[in-house]
């Protein structure tokens, strides 16, 4: 099967940074779109940032500007570089993967998440 594994969260001050990652290991035989979302206490989970295989990307609005999604293909790698951290930030941040098998089928599967705290 595939695994997810993040790590990179913690706690940080307002304005600080904060760099994730995420590594898929497993039976992959190709990757399409990597992600990260966000869960808030008692908030659903929400997209805040994509990259496709070829590396184009897209942020929640929220974000914009101070957070950097990127993605290493050789190590089936995704990070996420957070910098200008607010305190509504806070949440448990999940990676995700679109997954190759050997039988050309693509599934999605997630990390276990990384808390990240923003406060003073």
């Amino acid at each position: 099967q595939v695994q997810l594994v993040e790590s990179g969260g913690g706690l940080v001050q307002p304005g600080g940074s904060l760099r994730l990652s995420c590594v898929a290991s497993g039976r992959i035989f190709g990757i399409n779109d990597m992600g990260w979302y966000r869960q808030a206490p008692g908030k659903e989970r929400e997209l805040v940032a994509r990259i496709s295989s070829r590396g184009s990307t897209n942020y929640v609005d929220s974000v914009k500007g101070r957070f950097t999604i990127s993605r290493d293909n050789a190590k089936n790698t995704v990070y996420l570089q957070m910098n200008g951290l607010k305190p509504e930030d806070t949440a448990v941040y999940y990676c995700n993967a679109d997954v190759r098998n050997a039988y050309n089928v693509f599934n999605i599967f997630w990390g276990q998440g990384t808390q990240v705290t923003v406060s003073s």
